[in-house]
């Protein structure tokens, strides 16, 4: 009679171990990761005697500076105009203050019709904004269609076109859809996306959904996108690797996607929040952005 514990074949191979049983597999494939970080580079500074004749550069900056005293003391302040500037002045200004880490456009796009009186076009503008190499100065420059343009800077964490245009898109919100059969997670997370706009509240931490750790499809991806919309907002941040941020048209959501060296996505992710975090300037970094600027006033008015 067999016994009932005798030796029967076993389901799951048997692979060898133990030393000279292990072989590396050379075609290991390892997702690149950022590999610098943007840091403060000073504005290349001309010779004292190259700035004789430059009072108008000299006294937008001042005005700058009082501006970034102002905010840290909890004023409210107003953009710094540009224009009126001579060739030199211009160039000596762009010159001293560079190019930041953070750039955004507000791209062209005919205002609703529903405002315009009988008779009247569409007026397209369209916003570029420039972070200088002062964290939370920012250049920004509107052009309009019929040739108009403004050129200001701006002293704040964000510019306020980058908010004020996210809200123009929310009367562009798409209207609600059926899933095809293909998509399976998207509307769950339209759900979860949903209930974190309804309990944000301003002054919030920011409720992130990070799609990269959630089983989504290239479908589910591309109903989700259609369901938020997309608004007229972009951002690009260059502080670590890259990172593009754009305005859904809905209330207080923004898309952050980080990529790596090889334009790679390594973060897929939906914020709840009134900007994302990314493309702010902190205090601290408008702390060190003043006493940096007083540092180069002071230089310039050697000359």
């Amino acid at each position: 009679m067999n016994s009932p514990f005798a030796a029967k074949p076993f389901p799951i191979p048997v692979v060898a171990a133990g030393p000279g049983t292990h072989t590396e597999d050379e075609t290991l494939d390892y997702l690149h990761m950022p590999q610098g970080m943007s840091t403060f580079r000073a504005p290349p500074l001309p010779e004292p005697e190259e700035l004789a004749g430059h009072e108008g550069a000299v006294a937008v900056l001042q005005q700058v500076l009082d501006a970034a005293q102002a905010l840290l003391r909890g004023e409210a302040v107003t953009p710094v105009t540009v224009q009126g500037l001579d060739a030199a002045n211009l160039k000596l200004l762009n010159q001293l203050l560079g190019e930041g880490e953070v750039s955004a456009q507000v791209l062209t796009q005919p205002g609703d019709p529903r405002a315009l009186q009988p008779g009247e076009a569409a007026l397209r503008v369209r916003v570029s904004v420039q972070e200088s190499v002062f964290a939370g100065i920012w250049r920004v420059i509107t052009t309009a269609d019929d040739g108009a343009v403004s050129d200001t800077i701006e002293v704040a964490t964000v510019p306020a076109v980058l908010q004020q245009a996210a809200r123009e898109d929310l009367p562009w919100a798409p209207a609600k859809l059926q899933p095809p059969p293909s998509v399976q997670n998207a509307p769950m997370v339209l759900v979860e996306l949903a209930d974190h706009r309804q309990h944000w509240r301003a002054g919030d931490t920011a409720q992130v959904v990070n799609l990269t750790l959630l089983p989504l499809t290239v479908e589910d991806i591309s109903f989700l996108d259609a369901q938020l919309g997309t608004g007229r907002v972009l951002i690009l941040s260059r502080g670590y690797g890259n990172c593009r941020v754009t305005n859904c048209c809905v209330a207080n959501t923004w898309r952050v996607v980080y990529y790596n060296s090889q334009d790679t996505v390594i973060l897929n992710s939906v914020e709840v929040t009134d900007m994302p975090e990314v493309a702010c300037a902190a205090r601290e970094d408008l702390v060190d952005s003043t006493e940096r600027l007083a540092e180069v006033l002071a230089w310039v008015r050697q000359g």
